[in-house]
């Protein structure tokens, strides 16, 4: 006597039976899954292949790079400690004024690249177009082109940071105010509000705390940005960093590496403490 089958065989049949395509196999979803896996590998292994990639190199420069760890023990400015906490000053001014000017240029254009406040397609396809040729173009590249334009120094940094997010800034403002919710707006409007009413009183209060939290973000990347660009002629600590490596100066390039480790970290614990504090202070307003 064959044995009776279970309340949940009988449901999951009877489901079966329902929906037949829910359950039946996909084998063309599951093909072009496996088509895409093979067609990943084979890119990387051509990737490897064409750019002659060595694990036996890559083992011979780890094995460098331990030697150069223990050339740099002990760490040892030699007297020039001041010279590099002045150069780590600025580093971070570099970061902070090149963050600034780029999100200030970059507010009016992220205002007039959201489809909720300029309608208008082809304005804001093109300004959408001009943004992302801004962003398109890597910090090093703007680096480059200041230094030729104003010359050696940290005021060429600051104009490659705030131009690299400018693009970077536009986009995503611009994509912040096309998400806000329309119901503060529209309750604005409902209280006989104009245009300028509605975006002081229904937008900004939702857009300012992402908004800034944005920019600590991008504070906390362009500071090491900042410290490579040092490398191009743009000032900083990456001046310093790059002629102490070009002369195997290995203990000083310790110095120079902790300190930025201990900067970057600081600045990090900072940035999270203030977006937090932006979040809470957002989720209590609601």
């Amino acid at each position: 006597m064959s044995a009776r089958p279970s309340l949940d065989a009988a449901r999951e049949a009877a489901i079966r039976a329902a929906f037949p395509d829910v359950f039946r196999p996909r084998l063309a979803a599951r093909a072009a899954h496996v088509a895409l896996a093979v067609a990943a590998a084979a890119l990387f292994a051509f990737s490897l292949y064409w750019l002659d990639f060595s694990f036996e190199r890559f083992a011979r420069g780890v094995a460098r790079l331990g030697q150069f760890v223990v050339l740099m023990l002990p760490p040892n400015a030699g007297g020039d400690l001041s010279l590099y906490l002045r150069s780590l000053a600025d580093t971070f001014a570099i970061a902070v004024l090149g963050t600034a000017l780029g999100a200030l240029v970059a507010a009016p254009f992220g205002f007039l690249a959201a489809k909720n406040i300029v309608p208008n397609a082809i304005f804001h396809f093109s300004l959408r177009r001009f943004v992302d040729c801004a962003r398109s173009i890597d910090i090093l590249i703007w680096a480059l082109i200041w230094v030729g334009v104003v010359g050696l120094g940290p005021f060429a940094g600051v104009l490659a940071i705030a131009s690299a997010d400018f693009g970077a800034f536009g986009k995503l403002f611009s994509e912040t105010i096309e998400a806000a919710e329309t119901r503060a707006i529209e309750g604005v409007r409902a209280a006989g509000g104009d245009r300028a009413a509605e975006i002081r009183f229904g937008l900004l209060p939702q857009i300012l705390p992402v908004l800034a939290g944005q920019i600590l973000y991008f504070l906390e990347t362009n500071v090491r940005a900042a410290m490579v660009l040092g490398v191009v002629g743009a000032g900083g600590v990456g001046l310093h960093l790059s002629e102490q490596i070009r002369l195997l100066e290995w203990p000083r390039v310790a110095v120079l590496i902790l300190l930025l480790l201990v900067s970057v970290a600081a600045l990090d614990r900072l940035s999270e403490w203030a977006r937090r504090r932006l979040i809470s202070g957002e989720e209590q307003r609601l």
